[in-house]
C-alpha cells in the first residue's frame, strides 16, 4: 500500500440539527505522483461531506481532507456511537483502496408532539376522541395522559393510560368523555377540554379539543310539548270557568208554582208559611203536637193568635204525593206509621190517604238559594214531621240512601232540594248540597214495592222523573 491516512480526532461528538469536522490526513508513500478519490460510506454517508473530493498528491507529499457531519434533527439520526468510514480510491492502483474509520455520537434529544382525532366531538351522553402521540425525537419516550377541563363538567376514561414510544413511531390513546350533567332539553353546549402528555422532568403537553354535547331531546320536541302545555292549561282553566246554563222550570211566585206542581185536573192546595225554624233551645227531634200545632198554624192562617216571635221561612206545598213515571210508585215510609229518625225512605204502590205515609210537604226555605235563582225547598213528611235527607252533613255519594231525620233547613246540611221541570211536565228533584243530583230510585228503571231511594247523577233515561201530585185532606 502506498498510502498513509490519519483521522483527527478518531472520534467525534454532534447534536441533532448541528455540524462537526473531522480532519482527514494522508501521505503518498508511492514513488510516483497519484491522485486520490474520497468517498463516505455506512449509515452516516448521507449526512457526510468530504471536502474537497479529490486530490492529487507528488511522491512524499502529505495533504488534508475535511469531513463535515451534519445529522438532522429527526429520529433517523439514532443517539450514540455511529461508526463512518471513508473509501479512498487512488486513480493510479484502483484495486488499493483505503477505508479509513472513525466513530461519531450523535446527543439524544426528545420532541413530544400530540393531536386529537377529531378535534371536536359530538354526542348525547359521551364523546370518543382519540389522541395520536407522535415520537420526533431520536430515543424511546414514556409518558402518561390525563385530561382535564375548567369546571370539572367532564369525566375522563383513557385507553391507556401511559405509553412507550419508540423513535419515529406514535401510539394512539382512546379516549371515552362523559358529561356529568344531562341535557334534557335546549341547544347545543361546548365543553372545552385538555387533554395532556406527560413526560418524567419535562413540560406537559397540552392538546385542547371540544365536547359538544347535545340534548336529550331535539328542540322541536321540547317546543311541542310546550305549546302541549300551554294548550293542557287553557283547556283546563276554560273548563273550570265554564258554567253551563240550568235550566229550571221552577218560579219564585207562590201562586205559580201551586198551579205548576200539579199535573192532574184536582184542585191545588192553598200555600201558606212554613213553620217557623227550631228555636237553638228546642231539640233537634220536636214532639209530634209541636209539630201538628204548627201545621195548623199555618192552615189557618193566624187566626187570633199572638204573633209568633219569627216569621216563617216561605210558603208550604202541602199534602203531596211524589208519584214516579217509570216505576209508577210513591215515595214512602216503611209501614203504615210514623217512621222514625235515620229511617229509610222507600217506594211503593200509592195510597194517597193519611192511613198511609205517603204525603210529603215542599216547604220553602231559600226562595232565591238555588242555581239560577230558584227556590230551596226541605221535603217534609206530614206523618211523622221528618225531613228527607241524606248522610252525615255536605255532599253525599252517589248511590247514598235516602233517609229521613230532623229537619235542619239550612244550607250546613244536605237536607234542600231543588225542582228542576223537564219538558214532560215531571221534574228533577235535585239536591242542592250533593253536587244538584237527583232523587232516584236504587236500580235502573226496575224498582217495585220497598226499593230503596238514593240519589243519582240526572238521566233522562233513568227513572229520575217525579210527578208532584196534590191531594185533598181527608175530609174534605
Amino acid at each position: 500500500m502506498s498510502l498513509w491516512t490519519s483521522l483527527e480526532p478518531a472520534s467525534a461528538t454532534v447534536d441533532p440539527g448541528g455540524s462537526t469536522r473531522v480532519r482527514l490526513r494522508l501521505r503518498n508513500t508511492g514513488d510516483v505522483v497519484d491522485e486520490y478519490r474520497f468517498e463516505p460510506v455506512g449509515d452516516l454517508s448521507p449526512w457526510t461531506v468530504v471536502e474537497p473530493q479529490t486530490l492529487r498528491l507528488y511522491p512524499g507529499t502529505t495533504g488534508t481532507v475535511e469531513l463535515t457531519f451534519s445529522p438532522p434533527r429527526t429520529p433517523d439520526a439514532t443517539a450514540g456511537p455511529n461508526p463512518y468510514a471513508v473509501r479512498i480510491t487512488p486513480t493510479e492502483h484502483p484495486e488499493a483502496v483505503t477505508v479509513p474509520e472513525g466513530n461519531l455520537t450523535i446527543t439524544p434529544f426528545t420532541e413530544v408532539r400530540a393531536e386529537l382525532v377529531p378535534a371536536t366531538v359530538k354526542g348525547r351522553f359521551r364523546g370518543r376522541p382519540r389522541l395520536a402521540v407522535d415520537n420526533l425525537g431520536n430515543t424511546k419516550v414514556t409518558a402518561s395522559v390525563s385530561g382535564s377541563d375548567t369546571g370539572d363538567q367532564l369525566s375522563y376514561d383513557l385507553h391507556p393510560s401511559n405509553v412507550q414510544i419508540e423513535p419515529g413511531r406514535a401510539a394512539f390513546v382512546k379516549a371515552t368523555l362523559k358529561p356529568r350533567k344531562i341535557i334534557w332539553f335546549g341547544p347545543k353546549e361546548r365543553r372545552p377540554y385538555t387533554l395532556a402528555v406527560q413526560r418524567s422532568g419535562a413540560t406537559p403537553v397540552p392538546v385542547e379539543g371540544t365536547y359538544l354535547q347535545r340534548g336529550f331531546l331535539p328542540r322541536w320536541l321540547a317546543t311541542f310539548f310546550g305549546v302541549l302545555l300551554a294548550l293542557s292549561v287553557t283547556f283546563v282553566m276554560l273548563w273550570i270557568a265554564y258554567k253551563p246554563a240550568v235550566r229550571s222550570g221552577a218560579t219564585e211566585k207562590v201562586a205559580e208554582a201551586g198551579t205548576t206542581l200539579a199535573p192532574s185536573p184536582s184542585t191545588a192546595p192553598a200555600l201558606s208559611p212554613a213553620p217557623p225554624p227550631p228555636q237553638p233551645s228546642v231539640p233537634q227531634q220536636p214532639t209530634q203536637p209541636q209539630e201538628t200545632g204548627g201545621a195548623k198554624g199555618g192552615d189557618s192562617g193566624g187566626g187570633g193568635g199572638a204573633p209568633q216571635k219569627k216569621k216563617p221561612k216561605g210558603p208550604v206545598l202541602k199534602n203531596v204525593l211524589l208519584y214516579n213515571i217509570t216505576t209508577k210508585k210513591c215515595a214512602d215510609i216503611p209501614g203504615y206509621d210514623k217512621g222514625e229518625s235515620a229511617g229509610p225512605v222507600r217506594e211503593y204502590s200509592c195510597d194517597g190517604t193519611s192511613n198511609d205515609n205517603q204525603l210529603w210537604d215542599f216547604e220553602m226555605r231559600y226562595p232565591k238559594g238555588g242555581p239560577g235563582g230558584v227556590p230551596l225547598y226541605q221535603i217534609r213528611n206530614v206523618k211523622d214531621r221528618f225531613c228527607m235527607d241524606l248522610t252525615g252533613y255536605g255532599p253525599a255519594e252517589e248511590r247514598s240512601p235516602m233517609m229521613e231525620y230532623t229537619c235542619d233547613g239550612t244550607t250546613s246540611d244536605n237536607q234542600l232540594f231543588w225542582l228542576d221541570k223537564q219538558d214532560n211536565g215531571a221534574y228533577w228533584i235535585r239536591n242542592f248540597a250533593s253536587e244538584n243530583m237527583c232523587l232516584d230510585v236504587f236500580g235502573s228503571g226496575d224498582g217495585g214495592d220497598d226499593t230503596p231511594l238514593s240519589i243519582f247523577r240526572c238521566s233522562l233515561t233513568d227513572d229520575h222523573l217525579w210527578l208532584i201530585k196534590p191531594q185533598k185532606p181527608d175530609g174534605e
